[in-house]
């Protein structure tokens, strides 16, 4: 395997750039295996946090040997090589420049551009959680000032996002109290929510792991309780927000804490906590566990505060695990090559996917990255389906309307051109503008045999430029003139059969070719007018038909209110019929409660009651057997005393006994 071996083996640290560092599965591809990457190596740290941001891993923090840090480490997939954030600053709101803290226990999540720094144990301490941001361009920090219901302060704990929320879960306080509280914070205005829930919530715990599937469920592994590690698992539906407990029937890990887990598709993979080796896949859909890999004694995986991030390098994807702590602390990387029959299932969770495809360096970070970026493209898939409907009603409407509106519009200018026509044209009927087009007209008839031109100031004679176009298109002939060309201010007349100065012939034909183009637009206008009747009506049919539909859509919106609110009655009295019913067991479990405690009473007196009777027993029995000897001596002494009596000669006096 090029710039991989396997885990527990030598290799050298040497890296040459020229040489494009590449992850293939050849070899040994079913185990961990050490990464060889090129720069200045970390400082060895366990207990940090990392993510992946585009292609680079970002790792803040951590514990060594000699304290907790507080530097960011930057390692790029593109060329496999470490490099230091330079700036270990950021900006607050009051613009003076602070020293970001030490911190270890803390999370680490993506947000665009950015990593986001959440809660951990911090130095100098924190009395509350706080959000910081690093911008991976600026390599700048900046504080994020909440509000609302701030959480306490705690490390060990779990945050996982959807979309544009962080999911904060359980944890440990600095006086090592466990929490099992599930908290809320909108990184849009910067607000803490806490989650009230109900069914079997969690144990306290810390160390655990959690992701978020199709960002709807919550899943809870394993952890440390206050006395003892734990095994099992949790979910959370966020559409009802109700806690259940997942029963695992046949296979499933040892109790564990600290381990780490990565989503990719529906397989949840498990690696770590204490010294365990396995590497465990737990299958959302089925509800099942299995073992991926055993790795070896000397794999990182089997170190104490590791982390776990899941990247893409060339169309596969790979278990990245960074650090750690078994004797010493670790700066070494390894990687797992995930099979493709073992993730091809839920490919759509894969982050970066904004229009199916996604580059193949581009790496992942957790199950929230691979889900609330798949939510933001359904939805803008969604919106993009809606208004791709609108466009195209929209556009099939302006196709319907499209004849109607031209031929409107055509009709509008037709009458706007004969106003204009009307306007323009003014033919001034005096005698002195007649003498003078008829003096004209000898002079051109003496001139020429071809025609006659006149040129009268007096006529003014003004068309549109539709108008001789139509002139021009009819071309009318009539026997003894050629053609009749209008100017702006005079006309050219042909040679005129018979007195020179008649010119009743050219106008009578003037005004009949006139009359002639008006018939025919008054023809193409009544045409034009019958299509725009005819597209009104469609118009209005199609807008009844719209309002018809406006109706029925009305009456089923008022039908689906009314089955809201049917429904919203009928989940109040659930809600009501839950309550009593949890008001009816509470009463029944503290009534159970206090007869049990009757009858451990009743019982104790009861062992009194015979332990007196058993002794009251002896003391009678020895009673009774005292009495019989007592009997027994008085009937020695009455066998004496007449024995004595038989004896004596004289009468005794009788005694009594």
């Amino acid at each position: 395997v090029e710039s991989a071996l396997p885990a527990g083996t030598s290799h050298c640290n040497d890296f040459d750039p020229s040489t494009a560092p590449e992850i293939n599965s050849s070899g040994n591809s079913e185990n961990w295996m050490v990464l060889s990457v090129a720069g200045e190596k970390p400082v060895p740290r366990f207990n940090h946090a990392a993510a992946v941001v585009g292609n680079r891993m970002i790792v803040v923090g951590g514990e060594s040997g000699n304290g907790l840090l507080d530097d960011v480490q930057v390692l790029n997939f593109d060329n496999f090589s470490w490099t230091s954030a330079s700036s270990k600053l950021y900006l607050s709101p009051s613009s003076f420049p602070l020293k970001i803290p030490s911190c270890k226990g803390h999370c680490l999540v993506s947000w665009g551009k950015k990593a986001l720094l959440v809660g951990g144990r911090t130095d100098p301490g924190n009395d509350r959680v706080s959000v910081w941001a690093f911008d991976i361009e600026t390599e700048c920090w900046s504080v994020m000032e909440a509000k609302g219901e701030i959480p306490v302060a705690r490390s060990g704990h779990t945050v996982v996002r959807a979309n544009s929320v962080l999911i904060l879960f359980g944890g440990e306080t600095a006086k090592k109290k466990k929490l099992n509280d599930l908290h809320m914070f909108d990184l849009k205005s910067l607000t803490w929510l806490t989650l009230q829930c109900t069914g079997t919530r969690p144990s306290p715990r810390s160390n655990h792991a959690a992701t978020l599937y199709e960002d709807k469920t919550l899943f809870i592994f394993g952890g440390a309780s206050k006395s003892r590690t734990l095994n099992d698992m949790y979910s959370l539906d966020f559409e009802t927000m109700v806690w259940s407990r997942i029963k695992i029937r046949g296979f499933h890990p040892s109790p564990r804490a600290g381990c780490c887990g990565v989503l990719c598709g529906t397989k949840w993979y498990i690696a770590g906590g204490g010294r365990h080796t396995e590497t465990f896949i737990y299958d959302i859909l089925k509800s099942e566990w299995s073992m991926a890999i055993a790795s070896l004694p000397s794999s990182i995986t089997t170190n104490k505060g590791f982390s776990l991030v899941l990247m893409q390098h060339k169309d596969k994807d790979f278990l990245v695990v960074f650090g750690g702590c078994r004797k010493e602390p670790s700066n070494q990387v390894e990687v797992l090559i995930i099979e493709k029959n073992e993730s091809s299932m839920g490919r759509q969770y894969n982050p970066g996917k904004s229009a199916g495809k996604r580059s193949a360096s581009q790496p992942v970070i957790n199950a929230s990255s691979h889900h609330s970026v798949d939510s933001a493209v359904g939805q803008n898939l969604a919106s993009v389906i809606d208004h791709g409907s609108g466009r195209r009603s929209l556009s099939d409407l302006s196709l319907a309307d499209q004849n109607p509106l031209s031929g409107n519009v055509s009709l509008r200018k037709q009458f706007h051109n004969k106003e204009e026509y009307n306007t323009s044209v003014r033919i001034t009927k005096s005698s002195e503008d007649l003498s003078s087009i008829l003096q004209a007209t000898e002079q051109k008839t003496n001139q020429t045999d071809a025609g006659v031109e006149a040129n009268a100031p007096g006529t003014k004679i003004r068309s549109d430029e539709s108008f001789l176009y139509e002139c021009e298109n009819s071309n009318p002939r009539v026997e003894g003139i050629t053609s009749i060309p209008v100017g702006n201010n005079n006309f050219v007349f042909p040679e005129v059969e018979g007195k020179a100065g008649e010119l009743s012939a050219p106008s009578s034909i003037y005004y009949e070719m006139r009359m002639a183009a008006l018939s025919r637009r008054n023809g193409i206008l009544e045409v034009q007018l019958g299509a725009a009747m005819a597209s009104r009506d469609t118009i209005e049919r199609n807008l009844a038909s719209a309002l018809k539909s406006k109706e029925e859509m009305e009456k089923r919106l008022a039908d689906t209110v009314k089955e809201m609110d049917l429904l919203k009655e009928k989940l109040a009295g659930i809600e009501l019929a839950q309550e009593e019913a949890n008001n009816i067991s509470n009463i029944v479990h503290s009534d159970n409660v206090r007869l049990e405690h009757d009858v451990a009473f009743l019982k104790a007196v009861l062992d009194d009651t015979q332990k007196e009777l058993h002794s009251t027993r002896g003391v009678l029995a020895g009673e009774r057997a005292r009495a019989f000897q007592l009997q027994v001596e008085v009937f020695h002494l009455k066998q004496r005393l007449q024995s004595m009596e038989n004896r004596a000669p004289t009468p005794r006096k009788p005694f009594n006994v």
